[in-house]
């Protein structure tokens, strides 16, 4: 999976593991955990806008802990 291909499933499994990574309160853990419960495009766009603004190794941290 890369950045390009953040669909609502994989949104997610990127929300259980930005758990870890940053929190359950997090605002883009619950994009994420919000977007992917409701699959309306507006919260898809939101979720996926606000996890490419984490930091690289954020989003390198939570790619990597779906590959494992």
């Amino acid at each position: 999976m890369d950045e390009g291909t953040i669909d609502r499933e994989a949104m997610g499994r990127l929300a259980k593991a930005l758990v870890f990574i940053c929190g359950a309160d997090h605002p883009t853990t619950v994009a994420l955990r919000t977007a992917a419960e409701s699959g309306s495009a507006r919260d898809i766009k939101a979720a996926r806008a606000a996890f490419l603004k984490l930091k690289p190794g954020e989003r390198k941290a939570a790619f990597a802990m779906l590959e494992g």
